[in-house]
Order: structure tokens, then sequence, then C-alpha cells
């Protein structure tokens, strides 16, 4: 082969790349931000499209509440995974203090759908407030960058406990009791 041809091959072949990687990156959410730190002030939810399950909420009046900030997409296994175990918690604590937001951000187009997502919300029997983060604007927020993601917030609005992926459920219970003061094994 000549060098023209070489060179051409060259070309089209990063062309070919530049274009699968940019397909790529238009189903993956952006990032840059840093991490959110225990210890920190957690943002509040902003940018959001749509409640469900709830009117807007902010974390001046969840002020005094231990709040559950969970990120999640429904398209996702691991997050599906996850929904009993966050359902469970918002059921044992909801009454005592507790307040779960679940955050979806999408990965994919068909998850902004709004209609999808409140199938979705129907089919897994989600009664919490779900916040619909399109934008992912209360997702680099928090830096985040993993679905399943869990963010616990004390009442005083500080980051004390995160947890990304499956898993870790009994660790983040008993951080949850604490948090709300409760000693006894049966809640």
């Amino acid at each position: 082969m000549n060098s023209r041809l070489k060179i051409a091959a060259v070309a089209i072949g990063l062309a070919a790349s530049a274009g699968l990687a940019a397909y790529a990156s238009s189903e993956e959410p952006p990032g840059g931000s840093a991490a959110l730190q225990t210890g920190a002030q957690a943002p509040d939810f902003t940018g959001i499209n749509t409640w469900l399950n709830s009117p807007p909420l902010d974390l001046k009046q969840l002020h005094g509440k231990v709040v559950l900030v969970d990120f999640w997409t429904f398209d996702c296994i691991n997050c599906v995974h996850t929904i009993p175990h966050i359902k469970e918690l918002d059921a044992r604590y909801r009454d005592k203090g507790l307040v779960v937001v679940g955050v979806h951000t999408p990965e994919y187009s068909f998850e902004r759908d709004t209609a999808n997502l409140k199938k979705a919300i129907q089919k897994y029997g989600i009664t919490y407030p779900v916040a619909q983060d399109n934008g992912y604007a209360t997702w680099n927020a928090y830096g985040n960058q993993y679905w399943p993601a869990v963010y616990l917030i004390d009442q005083n609005g500080k980051l004390v406990y995160t947890h990304f992926g499956e898993g870790k459920y009994e660790q983040t219970e008993q951080k949850i009791r604490s948090l709300l003061g409760i000693q006894d094994k049966q809640g």
C-alpha cells in the first residue's frame, strides 16, 4: 500500500473511532464535578424537571429530618436490585424521621421520558418522592458518578454516609438507625 493510501486509511479509521466515541458518550452522564465529601453541606435538589409522588422538595424544608438520596435509573439492573431495600427503609423509618428521595438521573434517552418513568415507578411500587433529573443538575451538584448511589444527609443538612452500587444494606440501615437515635432492633 502506498503512503497516500496508508494516510487515508488511518484518517478514515480515526474519523470512525471519533464517531463511535461521540455516539457512546451521547448516552453517558456528564462528569467533571468533584465528589461530595462526607461532612460537607449537602446540595439542594436542583434542575429537577418533574417531581413524582410529592410536591417539590428542598433540603431547607427537610431540616431536622434524615434524608436518604438515592440516585437511580429505571433501566439499570443494579438499581432495580436496590429498590426493594430502599422501599423497605422508607416503609420502616418514614414515620420516625427518614425521608427517602429517589433522584432519577437517566442513562439512556428513553429514560428521560416522564411517562416511562411513571410506568417504572408504578411497576416497582415506589411511593417515596422521585425527582426527575434529566439535565444531571442534582447529579453534578453531588459530584455523583454511579448508579445506584446512596447519600445519607443528617438532620443539619450534612452528608454523613455514601454507598455506591448494590449491597451494604445492613450498614446503611444501621447508619440510618444511629442518625434517628433508634437503639432497639425492632425499629
